[in-house]
């Protein structure tokens, strides 16, 4: 059985499971020497791109084992942002690990401009639907849905929150406070836009240091920054004396687990469904939250949690 490793530059970075959504990676490698492939020929390259922070690196690490496993080679490229690789995908990206509301929601702004009204549905199988013409535009399948979501959240720190009475985002109403959070976050209906028109909160400004990066935590805890940017999945934070804040206007679209794969791709390897909707099948919030405390926590080794995982479900 073959462990891809070609996540390794990537993964041996040593910060929290959440962090690192500041800085682009660009990896890719070969496979261990000692492993033999169980795939039953050399099915060519698979090109996968995603978002360089710790779940969706996880989630890339599933991929990139199972369809090595598969018999295909695989080539990743962790970026930044989802706009630093959808402006070539399909064309030179193959898969993405992707959630059915960012990925809609990108499409949808890249076609009709930033101030299109956001695809909101709270159910992923609506939404992505909702989305499908887009999708179909672009040259974007997506596979199975997983019950497994992990939409926007922000956090505060416990004292704030006890000393502000603050437990839900619409009691910032009227507050001015710093965000730290994702590059792309200013603007966003899911991120500092709709925290300033739906909710009423006066945004000062906006700290690109990422998405529940190590250095948007440090910024929060250290009073540089009220407010930061993170997800539902995070198991780092009460560890860190932090809280989440409620969306309780519900400003955060389905995001469920989804690949994405290229469509004239998968239609010349439509075995790579079979490969993949078995993953989402298997993940739900509460395991993926799980992993990523794994990681996050526990410092061990994402790779190894990602193999742990699809060993335990009888993928691989």
């Amino acid at each position: 059985m073959q462990v891809r490793r070609s996540l390794a530059a990537v993964l041996a970075v040593g910060s929290l499971l959440l962090a690192g959504a500041c800085a682009s990676d660009d990896v890719s490698g070969s496979a261990s020497d000692d492993n033999a492939s169980t795939g039953s020929a050399d099915k060519g390259t698979v090109h996968i791109a995603g978002q360089n922070f710790g779940e969706a690196t996880l989630v890339a690490a599933m991929y990139d084992e199972l369809l090595t496993n598969a018999g295909y080679d695989t080539d990743v490229k962790l970026v930044d942002s989802r706009a630093a690789y959808i402006g070539t995908f399909p064309k030179t990206i193959d898969v993405v690990p992707e959630y059915v509301g960012g990925i809609v929601n990108q499409l949808n702004a890249d076609a009709n401009g930033a101030d299109a009204k956001p695809f909101e549905a709270g159910d992923g199988q609506e939404l992505a639907q909702q989305g499908k013409s887009l999708l179909d535009d672009k040259g974007i399948t997506l596979l199975d849905l997983s019950t497994a979501t992990d939409t926007n959240a922000f956090f505060v720190t416990k004292d704030y929150s006890e000393s502000e009475g603050v437990t839900k985002l619409s009691d910032l109403k009227g507050k001015s406070v710093v965000l730290a959070a994702n590059p792309d976050c200013e603007g966003r209906l899911d991120c500092e836009g709709g925290l300033s028109d739906d909710y009423g909160i006066d945004i000062t400004k906006v700290l690109p240091l990422g998405y529940a990066s190590d250095q948007t935590y440090q910024s929060v805890l250290d009073g540089e920054s009220e407010l930061g940017e993170t997800s539902t999945t995070d198991g780092t934070l009460s560890s860190q004396g932090l809280v989440v804040l409620d969306d309780d206007k519900k400003i955060q679209p389905a995001q469920n687990l989804v690949p994405a794969v290229g469509t004239d791709f998968l239609d010349a390897h439509p075995d790579v469904a079979d490969v993949l909707n078995p993953l989402m099948a298997a993940l739900t919030t509460e395991k993926l939250t799980e992993l990523n405390g794994r990681v996050a926590v526990d410092r061990e080794k994402p790779e190894d949690v990602a193999h742990d995982f699809l060993t335990q479900e009888g993928l691989v």
